[in-house]
């Protein structure tokens, strides 16, 4: 039941906060910023308001994952952390002396009271209506790009999984302690997912038995992250792979398997939007969507800031309808659109070649120059890996039966974007253009300081959740660091 949540608690220990908690506290400082009933009004609807028991108060479910963002800790250990770090109890609106929540409640609160919300568009909206309410959103200029995250699984099975994750574990409890390896329980030898978890299960369990080596934090801190993992595995109705991901490039020799996060930044660097897909989406189709939502949420843009990716001829289009200035340098391939007569192949601007609908990239290309003479443009042709075809699950229709070879062409227009191409060869252009490393460093940010380079769930809600989260930390931080400043 949904009940009295904003009620404030009274305690006799409460003046302990402003003994203990300075002012210039970051976590305070937050809680100064920002009105979190927002939250509260979001998801009330997935709580029962009259019957039942209490539930713990939602604001409070929320602001310890984004203590988990902030700094990048375990279900186990950020509650752990909560019950002696007064900064944390009172960013939590808890009484000094009160009990802290079972871990095992953020997994219920993640997969129960945050479906069917639009998590994403509310947090990064909220900071950006925070950000131009204290006047911190100056310029009209957006920067876009696109980051990756690994997969959970990275192209691993759910076994070679939790086998690394066990590693780790005894990896750090041998720095320690050599002679507890006949006391560990024997590895399985079967390829069973349900024996790599017990055998998981039974690691723990001794270890925990082992008092002078389970106190060690770096020990209790990897021994956290194998019993979250394995209660996620006792969570799922199967043991597969993340459904969600797929294979994107980072460059033609580069794979990766999991997601894009899609973002507009502010000159600022407040990220004003963000799109979260499968890892093979192609980074340009989001442009309108982002600038929209950027829009959407209370900004002002007249300049979009972009790699190649973004100046395919709807984009430019796009922003000639909106009186927005595009700084995307054109690409002779991209920017003519897709062939009318194979749907489904796309540019993949990272690999500078072209994929089939199946996610494969094409092999080689060659120029085929028309003569002068001649009325039709020049093309370039692509070639696709026949053996797959042969394979492929989407063959029908788009490969034929005895076939030798399997190509792809387009068409390069180079009457198209003339306008485009002139304002690209302006100092203007050169000068704005400039400006778009300030997103490279905002996605380094994301993933090495707030734990972006991997997902922490499999599918894509939890990766959305977790993008969400993530950006709001950033956020919030940022203006933070902004309004000091001043």
């Amino acid at each position: 039941m949904l009940d009295k949540q904003g009620e404030f608690i009274l305690s006799p220990y409460s003046a302990l906060y402003d003994l203990i908690v300075p002012k210039d506290n970051m976590l305070r400082q937050i809680n100064d910023l920002v009105d979190f009933t927002f939250i509260l009004d979001e998801l009330k609807n997935n709580y029962c308001l009259d019957n039942g028991r209490n539930a713990i108060p939602p604001i409070r479910m929320f602001k310890y994952l984004l203590l988990k963002m902030i700094y990048e800790l375990s279900d186990i250990d950020v509650v752990e952390r909560s019950m002696y770090d007064m900064s944390f109890k009172y960013f939590l609106d808890m009484a000094p002396e009160a009990p802290v929540i079972d871990p095992s409640s953020l997994t219920k609160f993640r997969k129960l009271r945050l479906v069917n919300i639009d998590l994403l568009d509310l947090l990064v909206g909220k900071t950006v209506e925070i950000a131009v309410e204290k006047n911190i959103i100056k310029k009209k200029t957006i920067i876009l790009d696109a980051t990756h995250t690994l997969s959970r699984y990275q192209n691993k099975s759910p076994k070679e999984f939790l086998q690394e994750k066990s590693k780790t574990v005894r990896k750090v409890v041998y720095q320690y302690d050599s002679s507890i390896k006949e006391k560990l329980p024997s590895k399985p030898t079967s390829d069973e997912v349900s024996e790599e978890i017990a055998y998981c299960e039974q690691l723990v369990q001794t270890i925990e038995q082992e008092p002078k080596v389970v106190s060690i934090p770096a020990v209790q801190e990897k021994l956290n992250v194998l019993k979250e993992v394995i209660e996620d595995f006792h969570d799922q109705i199967s043991f597969s792979n993340d459904p969600d991901a797929r294979v994107g490039h980072k460059s033609e020799d580069n794979p990766f398997h999991g997601y894009k996060t899609h973002l507009a930044m502010s000159d600022e660097r407040i990220i004003t939007a963000a799109v979260i897909t499968s890892g093979e989406k192609n980074d340009g189709k989001y442009l309108e969507e982002l600038v929209d939502k950027t829009i959407k949420n209370g900004m002002t843009v007249d300049t979009v800031l972009g790699d190649t990716a973004y100046s395919g001829k709807e984009n430019i289009i796009y922003t000639k309808e909106k009186n927005i200035k595009l700084v995307s340098k054109l690409h002779p391939v991209i920017t003519n659109g897709q062939s009318n007569r194979k749907q489904g192949f796309e540019f993949n601007k990272d690999a500078d070649t072209y994929a089939c609908p199946a996610g494969h990239l094409a092999t080689k290309k060659c120029r085929k120059v028309r003569a002068k003479s001649s009325t039709q443009n020049t093309q370039l042709k692509y070639y696709f890996n026949i053996e797959k075809c042969k394979l492929c699950p989407l063959r029908d229709g788009c490969y034929q039966e005895g076939a030798k070879t399997k190509t792809y062409s387009i068409t390069l227009k180079s009457n198209e974007h003339l306008e485009q191409e002139a304002f690209q060869n302006t100092e203007e252009f050169k000068v704005l253009s400039r400006e778009r490393y300030k997103i490279e460093a905002k996605n380094s940010e994301l993933k090495n300081r707030h734990g972006f380079k991997k997902a922490n769930s499999t599918g894509l809600l939890s990766m959305e959740i977790q993008g969400a989260t993530t950006i709001f930390a950033v956020n919030l931080k940022r203006i933070l660091k902004l309004i000091n400043e001043k």
